[in-house]
Formats: structure tokens, C-alpha cells, sequence
């Protein structure tokens, strides 16, 4: 064993390299996005890494993998577990043979996704057991834990770390290479009794399952993952507890330091729910705070376990308003509570308190080409009735001022079917669904299917920068490369388009402006279901050289430039426009809208 200093996702996958496995799949998602990429920059020879087109192939491939015998990791975020349910839920039924780990990773807050799902919940509708860690070194070892399980008791396992855990940095003792688990999978062994999921297999499998589930909350009960802390010193007569798990125990554990070592109940394993542990904590106590993020899960399981054996103990939480229902939780906002629910005394405020933070909303980068991307199309929409539906990326941020291009965001490929849905039923609506790239491929193609094959009306732009920019730029099917270096055949969007039925796709750079707004207002203006391709790559990974200046003389001071395309690297400074030369990538959009010609240099875009 020795010491690493590793984010939390890191030390999640050097656990699944110490683990053995075989094979890990995935799709970009923050917060999870990190740990495939770590198993690819440290895997064994032997060990295969790809970023899959969505999370339900994700799911598949690792389900093959597992019926073979090999350890397989599925990685994606708590979004992606609906994306991947499909395949999930019968995996749970139908059982595996290797070790399959499902990592899920949670975003209370939420801080970067679209909803606060809890996984936990997920887990028990799934009736797959969940390890829920509390630490970057806890995850570390849970996951090794979870593929044992799964070996163990043929079956998926969830593990379940959120925001804090997956992004937070620790010392964390790993083992040595020498002492990893060495994994040569039998391979796939033909049983159609086993492997075809007929419903009289299901059923058979699904009391086989209640079955298992009742010997794993025993099992959970005995585990050190599950364990108490009874009180101490000058609170052993303490009958209030708190129950908790996640990152949530550490911030508790931090208010039982400066609070009292009052009686404490950590659930590493919330489903299946350890009841023997939990029965064993409450006889003793009056009340009890459940101390967790997202929904009441430990706090209903107490509550169940109260009414099963006739225990007399309050539990409080989400329910009862004794904490918050939404967002995360906070060291001070859990040491509050706990101290508010003691009866202590509220730790006073330190006077040289920092102010807040100011708020600082994200914009879309300086030189971005989705920012001249939905400039075109609104400058060729001028004076339409229209609808614009957005999708999940960097190019949501259209939604904010001065833009104000994004009508809709619900998921991922979800602008499609809204756009169809307006086209049919308001036919004087000019209807465009936006999406990127990574997202064509991931989920947009089945939704060109249905329009063209319904006879819809309506513009697909695709924004293609050539990466999956806002989680972090990793490779897609169209970038002609894999995570694991290999250089392979570019899948075509506009080949793709036009193999569904797509008559109309044209292809033009987002920064040609006057072009731009040419091919969207004749396009746009064609019947049925037409395509433009705006491909510009990301300013992150391909710089343009150079950058614009402003000639004072020139400049009469209408903001145009600031007013219209909101970049961040323009300013007024008194009656004058200025440039930024710290973020100006000379895109030379400004250039191109500046109606004196105040604006030069950058590159051209022709």
C-alpha cells in the first residue's frame, strides 16, 4: 500500500483497476465524467476503455461483458441512469456472471444537471443493492467491495457517489500494483435458460431476488460500511441521534468534533436498508435527525423500522421540516441543525466574515462559434414567428442576454420532438431544434427518424465544434478518434442525415456571418424536415491566432458590438468599445456586425 493524492473520481477508478477490471464504458457527465478518463490513463494491458454513444449502449456493453465473467464499470450521471434504465432493470432480473458495477454519480444542488434524482431511490425501484460513499478513500474501497459483491451474488451494483465525493481531493492509501486482482474472464457460455429473458424467467428470478435482498440487508447489518458511534464523555446520556450517509457524515462528523460525541448512525449501504443495525441504534433513543442530501431515504427506512418493531422513536428530517428538501447540504448547515436539534447553544459568527461571492453567471466562451451560430439564425428570423428549442451543452447557455435563443431545454434530443410537436400543431411557426455534435450521436438521430418519417417541418442545426465541449472535450463518433487513442473512420452527420431521408443539409462555418445568415434564411424557408450543419471547432481546442482592435476614431459608440452578441471580451469603457485582449480569440464576429468598420483584424472568415 501506499499514498496518493487523488480526486475522488480518481481514486474510484484506481479502486476498479485494483479490482481488476476488465472493461469500462461510459458516457460523458458531470460529475463522473473523470473516472473513465483516469481508468484509461492508468489501465492494464488487457483492460478496455471506450466513451459509448449513449449511456443504455453503455449499460449493454457492460452487461455483455459481465456475462462473460469479466468485471465490467459502466460509468455515467444520475441523468444517464434514465438513458440507461432500459437495459438496467432487466439486467437486475436476468442476473450477470463477472462483476458489474453501475457508477452513477449524483448532483445535489443541483450544480450542473437538470434535476436532483437521488439514485438511492433508483436503486430500491431497481432492486439493486447501492453503496453510497462518504469519502474519495471510502469510494476507493467500496468499489473494490462492489464488484466482490456482484461476483458474489450475480448481480448489478450501484455505486453512488455525488458532487463532493467525486470532486473533493484526499490522501488516499492504494494498493500497489503487485497487490491488484487479477481477472481472465471465462468467457460468454451459451444457456438460453439463463441468458433469454422470457417472463416465466422473470418471474422465477424476481422471488429469487426478494429472496436475495432479505439476506443482503442482513448482511449489510454486519458491515463495517454500516456502523454506529455511541455516545460519549459529556453526552453518554444523550437519547437524541443523528442517522446519516454520503458526504453528509463527514460534515456531521466535523459537528460531532465540536458539538460532543453524541450517538451516530452511518449507512454506507441504504438499500438494501440495514434494518438489524438501525433497530440496534434507535431502542435507546427518543428522537433521531437524518441528516442526508436529496430525498428521505434513510429517514423512511427509520421510520418503516419503527413501525415493524414497534419502536417508540421520533424520527426527524426532510419530512418534518427539520431540513431543508432540496440542495446540498453544507458544514455549517448541518453543524446548524445538529446543534439547533441538541438544544446547543448557536456558534456566533466570526466577525471578520468575507462578504459573499458576487454571482457570476456562465457565459458562453470569447470566440465561441455557437454564439455566431445563434446570431445568424436570429438575425435571418428577424420579424418570424418562431420557436427555438435548445438542448444540453455549452450551447444552453444561448438562453442568456443579449442572445436569448433558447425557448426550450428539457433533455437531451428533446428539442426534435418539441420542434415536431410545434410544427404540426402551429404551421405558421418557424420551428429549429438546436443540438450539438456529442449529442447527435448520442440521442438526436431516432428523433430526424420520426420527423422525417412523419412529415414534420422544421430546421435541425447541429453545432458541430468537434468535441464534447462542456464536460470536458472528449472524443465522439465524429471525431475520428477513441478514448483509447486509436484513430478510426469520421462518422458523417451530414452522411447520416441524408441516409434517414434528410433531402436538404448544408454545411457553413457559424463565423462567415453574412453566409450564415444566407443558408439559414433559404433553408429555413424550404418545406419539410431540412438540416444545417454550422461546424466551427471549439475556440478551447483550436485557438484562431490574432485578435481584433478597435480604432477610437472609427468607434461612434453604439454598443452594437456589446449589445448583440454579448461576448465577454468586449467592453464600453465611457463613450468607447474596448477589446479584452486576455479573451479575445480573434473570431472577428464583432467585425463583421460593426456598421462603421471600427472593428479589424482577427481571422477571416470567407
Amino acid at each position: 500500500m501506499h499514498t496518493e493524492f487523488l480526486m475522488g473520481n480518481e481514486a474510484i477508478a484506481m479502486g476498479a483497476i485494483a479490482a481488476g477490471v476488465n472493461l469500462v464504458c461510459g458516457y460523458p457527465g458531470t460529475p463522473s465524467t473523470e473516472v473513465l478518463e483516469t481508468v484509461a490513463k492508468h489501465r492494464p494491458e488487457g483492460t478496455y476503455v471506450e466513451w459509448s454513444v449513449n449511456e443504455k449502449t453503455a449499460m449493454e456493453m457492460a452487461g455483455g461483458a459481465a456475462y462473460g465473467g469479466a468485471r465490467a464499470l459502466v460509468t455515467m450521471k444520475q441523468m444517464g441512469l434514465n438513458v440507461a434504465s432500459d437495459p438496467l432493470m432487466c439486467l437486475s432480473y436476468i442476473g450477470v456472471k463477472g462483476g458489474l458495477v453501475v457508477l452513477v454519480a449524483d448532483d445535489p444542488g443541483p450544480i450542473s444537471s437538470q434535476t436532483e434524482q437521488d439514485t438511492r431511490r433508483f436503486a430500491a425501484f431497481a432492486k439493486v443493492p447501492v453503496f453510497d460513499p462518504s469519502s474519495a478513500q471510502e469510494a476507493y474501497d467500496m468499489i473494490q467491495e462492489a464488484f466482490a459483491l456482484s461476483e458474489a451474488y450475480g448481480m448489478p451494483v450501484f455505486l453512488r457517489p455525488t458532487t463532493r465525493v467525486s470532486h473533493g481531493y484526499a490522501s488516499i492509501r492504494v494498493k500497489d500494483p503487485e497487490e491488484y486482482t487479477r481477472t481472465v474472464p471465462e468467457g460468454f457460455v451459451k444457456d438460453s435458460r439463463r441468458w433469454v429473458i422470457f417472463p416465466r424467467l422473470s418471474y422465477q428470478n424476481h422471488i429469487k431476488i426478494e429472496q436475495r435482498n432479505e439476506r443482503l440487508a442482513e448482511a449489510f447489518s454486519a458491515s463495517p460500511r454500516n456502523f454506529i458511534l455511541p455516545a460519549e464523555g459529556k453526552m453518554k446520556d444523550c437519547r437524541r441521534g443523528i442517522a446519516t450517509g454520503g458526504f453528509s457524515y463527514t460534515y456531521a462528523m466535523e459537528a460531532r468534533e465540536q458539538a460532543g460525541a453524541f450517538p451516530l448512525l452511518k449507512i454506507g449501504n441504504p438499500y438494501p436498508f440495514p434494518e438489524g443495525k438501525a433497530v440496534e441504534f434507535l431502542k435507546d433513543l427518543d428522537e433521531v435527525l437524518c441528516i442526508e442530501e436529496l430525498d428521505p431515504v434513510i429517514e423512511q427506512a427509520l421510520i418503516y423500522v419503527c413501525g415493524k418493531y414497534g419502536l417508540k422513536t421520533r424520527i426527524l428530517g426532510k419530512q418534518t421540516g427539520h431540513m431543508p428538501t432540496a440542495g446540498e447540504n453544507t458544514r455549517d448547515s448541518v453543524a446548524d441543525a445538529i446543534r439547533l436539534f441538541l438544544g446547543l447553544k448557536a456558534v456566533k459568527p466570526a466577525e471578520d466574515t468575507p462578504p459573499a461571492l458576487p454571482v457570476r453567471p456562465p457565459v458562453l466562451c470569447a470566440g465561441c462559434p455557437h454564439r455566431a451560430s445563434f446570431y445568424a439564425v436570429k438575425q435571418a428570423m428577424k420579424g418570424q414567428k418562431t420557436i427555438f428549442c435548445g438542448d444540453i451543452g455549452c450551447y444552453t447557455l444561448g438562453n442568456a442576454q443579449p442572445l436569448d435563443m433558447v425557448d426550450t431545454c428539457l433533455c437531451m434530443g428533446a428539442g426534435l420532438g418539441i420542434a415536431q410537436a410545434t410544427s404540426h400543431l402551429e404551421p405558421d411557426t418557424a420551428c429549429f431544434a438546436f443540438v450539438g455534435d456529442s449529442t447527435f450521436f448520442a440521442s438526436a438521430i431516432p428523433g430526424v427518424v420520426n420527423a422525417v418519417y412523419n412529415q414534420a417541418s422544421f430546421t435541425l442545426i447541429v453545432l458541430d465544434n468537434s468535441t464534447t465541449a462542456m464536460t470536458g472535450h472528449q472524443p465522439h463518433p465524429g471525431t475520428g478518434r477513441t478514448m483509447m487513442g486509436e484513430i478510426v473512420h469520421c462518422i458523417s452527420i451530414e452522411n447520416i442525415l441524408k441516409g434517414i431521408g434528410v433531402e436538404t443539409v448544408e454545411t457553413v462555418d457559424p463565423l462567415n456571418h453574412a453566409l450564415a445568415v444566407e443558408t439559414v434564411r433559404r433553408v429555413s424557408a424550404l418545406p419539410g424536415v431540412k438540416a444545417i450543419i454550422f461546424k466551427s471547432p471549439c475556440v478551447v481546442l483550436a485557438r484562431p491566432q490574432g485578435r481584433v482592435t478597435i480604432d477610437p476614431e472609427k468607434c461612434i459608440g453604439c454598443r452594437k458590438c456589446i449589445r448583440e452578441i454579448g461576448c465577454p471580451g468586449l467592453s464600453f469603457d465611457g463613450k468607447k468599445a474596448v477589446v479584452d485582449p486576455a479573451q479575445c480569440t480573434g473570431c472577428s464576429l464583432c467585425s463583421q456586425i460593426c456598421p462603421v468598420q471600427a472593428i479589424a483584424g482577427g481571422e477571416i472568415h470567407a
